[in-house]
């Protein structure tokens, strides 16, 4: 009885979380040989809540000084809420304006690049919201293949991109998707910033099949951390960018003494620009479950998990490419 009544608690997880969209069928064999870290020079575009805190910044600027592994195609706005927001449209318009203040620094044109995204997190899966990073990522993907995929790095709330295979299941087979979003496997919940804001979206991109890197934040990423004494030897008077990466980085927090910052979203940026330097396994796909936390079903699609960042070896690439 008691194995029984186990059995009908895990069918019905599985089922209150799958939400019945259709996608394209990836054989696994391409869905692993798309997973396969990157070798040689990525497109890419980059999905990002930049106002949300200052990560955000330090990983848009990472990928634009790094032009010898990277083809950066398009910046997208995502939504995010919190202090810093009063929603997510909001959030998102704030974004967008930050995404052009570092475009300006670094004299970079925002036309045709740097594009409004979502303004409200997926309530409803069967009415995704169109927008213009939508579109244009779906336009992007269309013009992909599984052989040159276009990489979609994601350091937000996933919305945009959820919206984007909401709208038109068949781009899967075109993109590999990195998500900095969600905690380690064997963490206790799943109530991660980037994770929790937008639960739908998270599903989506769980359950959708699409080629997926998972970088966990905690207990992962949380060893990309910085001082500021080390932002002011290596960051400061590195040009207008530079300058302004430090003011945002000191005026984050008001106490300086024996402080670190995560810089969360570089280690998304790093792991196709270097994949050695973020390990990572296959694992299968985790179900999302309605109270933040993650079931196990060994018959689900593999995905790749990052398991570890190599700290050292990320900052001093950011500090030599922002020095030169």
């Amino acid at each position: 009885m008691r194995s029984f009544i186990l059995t009908i608690i895990f069918v019905s997880c599985i089922v209150s979380t799958n939400f019945g969209q259709k996608f394209p069928e990836i054989s696994s064999s391409e869905r692993i040989r798309m997973l396969q870290p990157p070798d040689g020079s990525v497109r890419m575009v980059l999905d990002t809540d930049t106002w949300n805190e200052i990560d955000d910044q330090f990983a848009l600027v990472y990928a634009l000084i790094s032009p010898e592994k990277l083809k950066v195609e398009a910046v997208y706005a995502a939504p995010f809420h919190n202090k810093r927001s009063s929603g997510p449209g909001e959030g998102m318009e704030k974004s967008y304006e930050e995404i052009l203040r570092v475009l300006e620094k670094l004299n970079r044109s925002p036309e045709g690049f740097a594009f409004r995204g979502s303004t409200a997190f997926i309530q409803d899966v069967a009415k995704p919201e169109s927008s213009p990073a939508v579109q244009d990522l779906i336009r992007r993907a269309k013009a992909s293949s599984p052989s040159d995929p276009l990489y979609v790095v994601a350091v937000g709330a996933v919305s945009n991109v959820a919206n984007a295979i909401l709208l038109d299941p068949a781009i899967i087979k075109n993109i590999v998707v990195v998500w900095l979003g969600g905690n380690g496997h064997n963490w206790p919940h799943q109530r991660e910033f980037n994770y929790f804001q937008d639960l739908n979206a998270s599903r989506t991109i769980f359950d959708s099949g699409v080629p997926f890197v998972q970088l966990p934040c905690t207990p992962v990423v949380t060893h990309l951390a910085t001082t500021v004494p080390e932002m002011e030897e290596y960051v400061g008077g590195r040009g207008p960018i530079g300058d302004y990466l430090l003011q945002i980085f000191k005026e984050y927090h008001e106490d300086h003494f024996a402080w670190s910052k995560v810089l969360w979203d570089m280690a998304a940026v790093a792991y196709v620009i270097n994949p050695a330097w973020t390990p990572s396994n296959l694992v299968h796909s985790p179900i999302v479950t309605d109270q933040y936390t993650f079931s196990f079903d060994e018959s689900r699609h593999f995905i790749r998990m990052v398991y570890y960042v190599r700290r050292d070896d990320i900052f001093r690439d950011f500090f030599i490419k922002l020095g030169k």
